[in-house]
C-alpha cells in the first residue's frame, strides 16, 4: 500500500474529485482527514468506507474562514501527530460571462480557490517544514494553463495557485517537502451544479461535457499514483488535454477550437 499509516489531509472531501480521494487513499493504506463546510455530507463520505470507516475522520472546514486554520493545523498535529500528506481540492466554478460578473462573485470565487488553499497551504507547510517532510498536492485545472468562455474568474484563480504553488516548488527544490500540481480537464463530477453565475447563485446543471468526462475513479487513481511518484505536475483528463499543448505549440489551432466548442 503506498500512503500505508500515512495522514491524509483531504479539503474539500465531501464530493467530486476530494470523496473519490478518500476511498481512494483508504484503499493504500492511508488514515484520511476528510474535510468541507457540510458535515453531514462528511459523515455520509465515512459511512461508504465500510469496513474501512474508522481510518475516516470526520474534520469541518470552511475555507472561506483563513483565520481558523492557524489554531486547526495544531489540534490536528496534536491529535495525529504529524501531517503526511496535504490534499488540495476545495473549489468552485463559474458560468458567467466576465463582464457580468459582479465582483463579490469575482471575490467569493478566489477566496475559496485561492487565497483558502494558499492559507491552509502555509500553516500545513510550517508543521512539515518542522518534520522534515511532507507531501502538498493541489487540484488545479487545464483552465488554469489557458483563459476558456465562462471561467474568467475560475480561470484567474487557477492560474494564480499555478504562479504561486510553481513558485512555491522552486522555493523547496533541494527540500524533502514535494509540492504536486494536479491538471484535470473534463472529469465526470458534479462541480458544474455548483457553479456560481454572475450574481452568485447555483448554476444548477450537469454540463455535459463534464458528464462526458473520464469517470472520477480513475482521475483520482491516477492522482494518488503521481503523487507518490513525487510528480511536479500531471495533466489528467481525455483528448481536452491536448489544449494546453495546442495552446503553447499550436495557437492559431488553440483559438480556432475555442471558438466552437460549447463552454457547458
Amino acid at each position: 500500500m503506498k500512503f500505508q499509516n500515512n495522514i491524509v489531509w483531504i479539503a474539500g472531501a465531501s464530493s467530486g474529485i476530494g470523496e473519490s480521494l478518500v476511498y481512494t487513499f483508504i484503499k493504500e493504506g492511508a488514515i484520511v482527514l476528510a474535510s468541507a463546510p457540510f458535515e453531514d455530507e462528511l459523515i455520509r463520505v465515512k459511512q461508504n468506507c465500510g469496513e474501512h470507516a474508522g481510518n475516516c475522520h470526520v474534520l469541518p472546514l470552511d475555507m472561506t474562514k483563513s483565520s481558523t486554520f492557524p489554531d486547526l493545523v495544531k489540534e490536528v498535529v496534536r491529535e495525529y501527530e504529524r501531517i503526511d500528506v496535504l490534499f488540495n481540492v476545495a473549489g468552485i466554478s463559474q458560468r458567467a460571462f466576465a463582464e457580468e460578473t459582479s465582483l463579490d462573485t469575482i471575490r467569493k470565487i478566489m477566496e475559496i480557490n485561492f487565497f483558502g488553499t494558499v492559507a491552509l497551504s502555509r500553516e500545513v507547510l510550517l508543521q512539515m517544514k518542522k518534520r522534515g517532510s511532507g507531501k502538498i498536492a493541489v487540484i488545479t485545472s487545464i483552465s488554469g494553463k489557458f483563459g476558456f468562455p465562462l471561467r474568467s474568474a475560475y480561470a484567474a484563480s487557477k492560474h494564480a495557485l499555478h504562479g504561486y504553488f510553481e513558485s512555491l516548488q522552486a522555493e523547496l527544490l533541494n527540500s524533502p517537502i514535494k509540492v504536486s500540481l494536479m491538471v484535470p480537464g473534463r472529469v465526470s463530477t458534479s462541480i458544474s451544479k455548483n457553479a456560481l453565475r454572475a450574481d452568485g447563485t447555483a448554476w444548477g446543471k450537469m454540463d455535459p461535457g463534464l458528464a462526458g468526462g473520464i469517470p472520477v475513479e480513475k482521475a483520482t487513481r491516477q492522482m494518488v499514483n503521481a503523487l507518490y511518484k513525487g510528480k511536479r505536475e500531471v495533466l489528467i483528463g481525455g483528448k481536452e488535454i491536448w489544449m494546453v499543448h495546442f495552446k503553447r505549440f499550436l495557437p492559431f489551432l488553440f483559438w480556432r477550437i475555442v471558438s466552437k466548442v460549447d463552454p457547458t
